[in-house]
């Protein structure tokens, strides 16, 4: 049954909760009954709105066991916890259903397991463990992992489910080569995954929708219990998240969402802008309170952002204030080529950190894609001064950390044949692919686990007697850790209950009696459980032969996994209930952003998405130019364009006092040293909080192009109807290229092809020997000024 709060003034005006709030603030918290939308702009203390919001609830006299508050980070999550728990108390805090949409949907789901037809020790499999199974179905199914990569194949995959699009779906209505081809891998994989008791991470949206639609009992049962939901990062969504807090809602109507349009730079991953726009339309009498005090940047710094998102037609109406004043104006400055870019960057860190009172981890860098930080990096070595590349690969991403995961996940589910595969040879044991091979289709003939498979590998005539021997020394070292394992967990279940749903039945019904509870609590399975996982550990020999190779690479590798021996024990000791494939789960669902440590003094280099929800005395955002940012792509598509605009607005409103925009005259891209025009953004921005470099003063009007897109595509007279039709002509021929043998081929009015930017005509060469350069009007992006010595450019026969 829903649950109506009933409040009275006086109980309102008197709320300790509500004292440091501004006005806006306090309406959104104490507006608890109905849809509600709350537009948090940058830097408006949404994350206080969210926690005083909850504990205003309860604090009215909701149960927190009533409370769902979704995020899109642990880190978010726990933060919000942490905050709770100071408002109020910690046990109270740990009764909220606070987490991920990932992992608060697994924990449901492993509840419901059986509902879905997985059993609740099913495993979660990463996106490289995703790409690996994918990999492995192209093989089986003959089709080139070269002309085919694995990796896109999987992100088409990922997308169609984050639409709710089933591979029936996808396979009737591909049209392209490449989406037929993923349609057939697609069946394949989600039967693989089915067959190992295994999910994906879109899995676990798809299949929170499935089972509230599986069941009116079990959507009603949900729909009761979370009578109050909060959502974070609401522009982040995508349609599998929208439809499950449709259904979540339907029953109470009390959802209230947090986010900004302005902010919403992860279509590339599924989410859909649509969600938050059209938030008053999908809840019919929805509220709308605007959160537009800023609390972090200067006053120059929020015009500057405001003034660039006005030119976005999609949006939701804020502006942006501040009590700070207007601080310094914003520097945008030139820089002959990327590499000096990078060096002249270091050299004002360093001027700032001398002359004023920063310190290293005041600087950030933003840039627009990954291949930008090389220069960076190399500036900061040669200057000596220690850095930090923010989203470069996590530790429980790294080979030996995963190696060793996979045995641990083995433990929980023999059926995660994907984990078996990994484990075989790692360390190398004998066992070739050949064997293997046999072994897979042998377990797909009769219909069983590759592990069953490894068990009966003496009925399997296409195995060798010798690779028979090793396998069932593997097979013999794995059961018995299995049985040690099932051993523990056996004791750890008592009166019926099972162990693996053991904490949500403990937070759900309180009903553990007393016994039990001491039981889980023991440090004696505690020690048992840590002991079983270190010695399993030991036996792998792992960890002997990163000791025997002795290199610095293996050592460190060596010490990794001791780290997260480290790192396994103290999740044993500190959590109530000792459950390793929560353990697991955690450490699967961590994203990027969980592990970005912005607190020591380095300089932080980072993309503009990684540098989402972080902020810094001093930024600098490089790169501004057209083609690099806004990204070639987005000429012309005005929606690409918007999301690389909103990417420019999160970038700006990262900095607190000062922020510094660049771009180069030249950069080195895909090969090749191109001549760039300054980013369209930097003449968006209002002129009144910008300084330009005194160098630029007389330049601005000539460098800026007018950037209207067929401007920007064919900015010459030689762009004619004729020329088009010639490049539509040239695009749809079968001849070959020819690689040119000599540079001094290349004349002026010579059709070539660029492995990048496609077939364009050169329109003009100038210079000499090694400083020869070519105008190239590309059909795809415009004129580009090239130096021949470096371009893979190939004459069109």
């Amino acid at each position: 049954m829903s649950l109506k709060l009933v409040k009275t003034e006086s109980k309102v005006a008197n709320s300790k909760i509500l004292q440091s709030l501004n006005s806006e603030q306090i309406k959104a918290v104490t507006k608890t009954e109905g849809p509600l939308l709350i537009i948090a702009g940058a830097g408006s203390g949404k994350t206080r709105v969210l926690t005083h919001r909850i504990a205003y609830l309860i604090e009215q006299g909701v149960s927190p066991n009533n409370i769902l508050a979704l995020t899109f980070t642990n880190k978010a999550a726990e933060e919000m916890k942490t905050r709770i728990a100071s408002i109020l108390n910690f046990e109270i805090a740990s009764k909220i259903w606070a987490g991920t949409f990932h992992s608060i949907f697994a924990r449901i789901l492993r509840i419901e397991a059986e509902q879905l037809g997985y059993t609740s020790s099913f495993t979660i499999y990463d996106e490289e463990d995703s790409t690996r199974i994918v990999k492995s179905t192209m093989n089986k199914l003959g089709l080139s992992t070269q002309v085919y990569q694995p990796s896109v194949i999987r992100s088409k995959i990922s997308w169609a489910k984050n639409q709710v699009v089933s591979w029936i779906e996808y396979r009737n209505n591909a049209e392209t080569l490449i989406d037929k081809q993923t349609g057939l891998v697609f069946e394949h994989y989600e039967k693989e995954l089915k067959n190992c008791n295994a999910m994906d991470f879109d899995d676990l949206l798809i299949n929170m929708n499935r089972l509230l639609d599986s069941s009116s009992e079990i959507l009603e049962k949900y729909q009761n219990r979370f009578n109050y939901i909060l959502v974070d990062e609401y522009q982040d969504t995508n349609r599998a998240q929208y439809l499950v807090l449709k259904k979540l809602a339907g029953k109470s109507g009390n959802i209230a969402v947090v986010g900004d349009d302005a902010q919403s730079i992860y279509k590339w991953r599924g989410a859909d802008i649509r969600n938050i726009l059209e938030f008053e339309r999908d809840f019919k009498n929805a509220t709308i309170i605007r959160l537009e005090q800023n609390y972090r940047s200067t006053g120059n710094i929020l015009k500057a952002a405001d003034s660039v998102i006005k030119f976005n037609k999609n949006q939701l109406e804020k502006k942006l204030w501040t009590d700070r004043d207007s601080g310094d104006l914003i520097e945008v400055m030139e820089y002959d080529d990327d590499r000096i870019e990078a060096y002249k960057i270091i050299d004002i860190i360093k001027n700032k950190i001398e002359e004023e009172d920063y310190k290293l981890g005041d600087f950030a860098v933003l840039y627009r894609t990954n291949a930008q930080s090389l220069a960076l990096e190399n500036a900061c070595l040669r200057s000596n001064l220690p850095y930090v590349v923010i989203g470069s690969t996590s530790f429980y991403k790294r080979k030996e950390i995963k190696d060793v995961l996979a045995y641990l996940k083995f433990l929980i589910n023999p059926s995660d044949n994907e984990s078996l595969i990994r484990m075989v040879n790692e360390p190398p044991r004998g066992i070739g692919p050949a064997t293997i091979n046999h072994l897979r289709e042998f377990a797909e003939q009769r219909r069983i686990t590759m592990f069953e498979a490894f068990r009966l590998v003496d009925e399997c005539e296409q195995v060798q007697d010798r690779y028979k021997v090793l396998v069932k020394k593997f097979t013999d070292f794995l059961s018995n850790y299995l049985s040690k394992y099932s051993e523990i967990s056996s004791q750890l279940s008592k009166n019926g209950i099972d162990f693996t749903i053991i904490s949500d039945q403990a937070k759900e019904t309180h009903t553990i009696n007393n016994e039990l509870q001491n039981s889980v609590n023991s440090s004696i399975f505690t020690d048992k459980i840590i002991e079983l996982i270190k010695n399993y550990i030991e036996e792998t020999t792992i960890l002997q032969m990163y000791r025997e190779i002795n290199t610095e690479e293996a050592l460190d590798r060596w010490n990794n996994i001791q780290q997260l021996f480290s790192d396994i024990f103290n999740y044993f000791k500190n959590h109530t209930y000792h459950r390793l494939e929560e353990y697991l789960q955690q450490i699967t669902l961590s994203s990027d952003i969980d592990n970005k440590d912005t607190s020591k003094e380095q300089i932080k280099l980072m993309t503009l998405h990684s540098a989402k929800g972080l902020e810094f005395p001093i930024v600098f955002i490089i790169g501004l130019e057209q083609g690099l940012f806004p990204i070639s792509k987005s000429e012309y598509h005005p929606d690409e364009e918007e999301e690389e605009r909103r990417l420019f607005y999160v970038g700006i409103t990262r900095a607190k006092e000062k922020l510094f925009l660049s771009y180069a005259k030249k950069r080195l891209r895909f090969g090749d040293i191109v001549e760039q025009n300054p980013s369209k953004f930097l003449t968006e921005i209002d002129h009144r909080c910008i300084k330009w470099d005194h160098s630029l003063i007389n330049l601005k009007e000539q460098r800026f192009p007018s950037f209207t897109m067929k401007e920007t595509t064919y900015n010459t007279k030689s762009s004619s109807k004729k020329d088009e039709m010639i490049f539509d002509d040239l695009a749809t021929r079968d001849d070959n290229y020819s690689q040119v043998p000599q540079r001094e081929l290349i004349k002026v009015g010579t059709i070539v092809n660029h492995s990048h930017f496609g077939i364009g005509r050169i329109e003009s060469i100038t210079g000499s020997d090694a400083n020869r350069q070519a105008m190239v009007n590309f059909q795809s992006v415009g004129r580009k000024k090239l130096m021949l010595q470096y371009a893979k450019l190939e004459i069109v026969k």
